[in-house]
């Protein structure tokens, strides 16, 4: 059992699976009703800080990525929705995308905010709780990548192009907690300090925490990306953020010895809840996973436990059961009583 005085928060990555209703019938008024129940579902769960469950970005016609990459690119000015058949080609000789069938759109103009309103979505979600509430959103790196881009010439400069356009949008939002989610750099750690950079131009326009969640990739329930954290400890390093939101409960947590040459300002995230898995983890291996990272950390590095990345793939019930197991794991490895928690917001 760790030390009561040591200050571990629970929160989930983002997403949570999509209701059936809201799948059957996407009207705005099922949105709102789904939000509604994810958001007291992990309230119930005693998590600390909560998420829409990204269900506030859910798109029917975009199901394979849960509204991770269309929601924020589509509505942007300067990107194109409609391709030709040469660019579709274009675009299906860019390695690391085979699990989409289409880029999200073609950018051939200078990028502006367009339609996209980030900030009157988190306010719909901000007047359905009172809780310490987070806001996720995709890395510039990552959406990107998705994109054929036909104007900018340069990887690099659509990165920063779509960081200050996503910055713009997250200065009007505030929430405890800003994520940035990149689930494609471990696949290409040679461009760290590109995604970083990115990282940062949006996190530097965040009111509240600043957290980054990393990880090697969850569609259809599978790993997409291989490599390993050692070889982005540098674009950790180069983040200007407040904690990271890693997964190891998949990897295991042999790797966790690499962080010890994190710098010093940025608090550690650990994964102890596999979503890769339907079984769920009882209280008592979660305590043990935590009392485990917390042993091979300092004290002052370990602040968060989490799931390894969103519920997305899972059925309702595992997601529901895997918080309540995560809080009351996390419960036991302080010595915490029943229904304890660690609010981030006063």
């Amino acid at each position: 059992m760790l030390s009561m005085s040591a200050q571990i928060r629970t929160t989930v990555v983002g997403s949570y699976p999509v209701p059936e209703w809201l799948r059957v019938l996407p009207t705005i008024g099922n949105r709102r009703d789904a939000v509604l129940a994810v958001t007291k579902t992990q309230e119930l769960a005693g998590i600390d800080v909560i998420s829409d469950g990204e269900l506030s970005r859910f798109d029917v016609n975009h199901p394979e990525t849960n509204g991770m990459i269309d929601y924020f690119v589509r509505p942007m000015g300067g990107v194109a929705s409609r391709l030709s058949r040469k660019e579709l080609e274009a675009f299906h000789k860019k390695a690391g995308f085979e699990f989409r069938a289409r880029p999200a759109g073609a950018v051939r103009g200078s990028l502006d905010e367009g339609e996209l309103d980030l900030a009157a979505d988190f306010a719909a979600v901000r007047a359905l709780t009172e809780r310490s509430l987070k806001f996720t959103v995709t890395s510039p790196y990552m959406l990107a990548k998705t994109l054929l881009d036909v104007h900018y010439g340069s990887l690099h400069a659509l990165v920063l192009a779509i960081a200050d356009v996503l910055a713009r949008q997250i200065e009007a939002i505030d929430a405890d907690v800003v994520q940035v989610d990149e689930a494609n750099l471990p696949g290409s750690p040679q461009d760290a300090t590109m995604a970083a950079e990115g990282i940062n131009r949006v996190l530097a326009a965040a009111n509240g925490e600043k957290g980054v969640h990393l990880c090697f990739g969850n569609y259809g329930g599978q790993t997409i990306q291989k490599g390993f954290f050692r070889d982005l400890l540098p674009f950790f390093n180069a983040l200007e953020c407040d904690h990271l939101v890693l997964e190891f409960a998949r990897r295991g947590y042999d790797e966790l010895d690499v962080f010890r040459d994190l710098k010093p300002s940025i608090a550690l995230g650990v994964g102890v809840i596999d979503i890769k898995d339907n079984e769920v983890e009882s209280p008592d291996e979660v305590a043990r996973r935590i009392e485990h990272a917390a042993g091979l950390l300092s004290p002052e590095r370990l602040k968060w436990v989490h799931p390894d990345c969103g519920f997305w793939m899972l059925h309702r019930s595992v997601a529901d059961r895997k918080m309540q197991s995560l809080v009351q794991g996390r419960d036991r490895a302080l010595g915490l009583p029943r229904g304890g928690s660690v609010s981030a917001r006063s």
